[in-house]
């Protein structure tokens, strides 16, 4: 589904993403990795925000990337990371304001669960990206489905958070004069998916989607180049630091750039994205 407006950054404020599944395993960490590192190999300013000071999947990622360069002795870019630590939603907006006034885009990795920082985090979105694999096990988490027919029965617990959020935000946007929230759905691992199966789960999404108001864009499929890279905290951006590269980690790459061009971001990354993720 092709966005039908481009997104502005707002002077002197950050164009905020928010990356939230309330499950497991769906690549949410490793998309908002890859998403961040794009946009700083694109010129932006990036500055990242981890939300699970347990598992800090992100906030690693990148300790290992620095790690890396240190090593190595190289300079590649990488945008900054910290992990959350606050008690309170209003000590989490106040990290916000501060992170925002020196970047051009903030991602914010939110935790697998629901809890008052990643509802905070998801009001707060300019850009809400919820990744999930292809299978209605993923699916339960936005709709309900007909064991037969496979239609729409319902929306699910986290479809009305985000229906609830999103009434939040629209009182914020005239208030902070920030832009509405674009809602991106981000189907990964569709790889190995059998076609009926994938068939029935785009018609879901597609009905889902007009109820609820997101867009839906194919993500990062399932492959073991993202699993390995994790230690360097390398990225399939990297070129010439990952060794000889097959044709499915280009194929991959090629993936990535489709990505950050579905998600339509402000106008200078996408006017650049042909030249520099090509």
């Amino acid at each position: 589904m092709a966005s039908t407006a481009p997104s502005r950054r707002i002077p002197g404020k950050a164009h905020r993403i928010v990356f939230a599944n309330e499950k497991g395993g769906t690549g949410k960490s490793t998309t908002a990795v890859h998403v961040a590192v794009a946009l700083a190999y694109l010129g932006a300013r990036v500055a990242s925000l981890d939300l699970d000071p347990r598992q800090r999947t992100m906030h690693r990622y990148i300790e290992n990337r620095l790690a890396t360069l240190e090593k190595r002795q190289l300079t590649l870019p990488t945008p900054d990371c910290e992990v959350f630590r606050g008690e309170t939603p209003e000590e989490l907006l106040a990290a916000i304001s501060r992170l925002e006034a020196t970047c051009d885009f903030l991602i914010i990795d939110n935790p697998g669960r629901d809890d008052p920082f990643a509802r905070t985090a998801v009001e707060n979105a300019d850009t809400l990206v919820t990744p999930m694999n292809d299978s209605f096990v993923d699916f339960d988490l936005i709709g309900q489905v007909d064991a037969e027919t496979f239609k729409v029965k319902k929306l699910s617990f986290f479809a009305e958070l985000i229906w609830e959020a999103r009434l939040k935000r629209s009182r914020m946007t005239i208030e902070q004069q920030r832009p509405e929230m674009d809602w991106v759905v981000v189907r990964n691992r569709t790889g190995h998916v059998e076609a009926r199966n994938q068939a029935r789960l785009q018609r879901a999404l597609t009905e889902m989607a007009k109820r609820v108001g997101f867009r839906v864009t194919q993500g990062l499929s399932e492959r073991v180049i993202y699993r390995e890279l994790f230690p360097s905290g390398l990225t399939l951006l990297d070129k010439g630091h990952l060794g000889e590269l097959g044709t499915s980690h280009l194929v991959a790459r090629q993936e990535l750039r489709s990505l950050v061009m579905a998600l339509s971001l402000p106008d200078f990354v996408r006017a650049q994205s042909e030249l520099e993720l090509a």
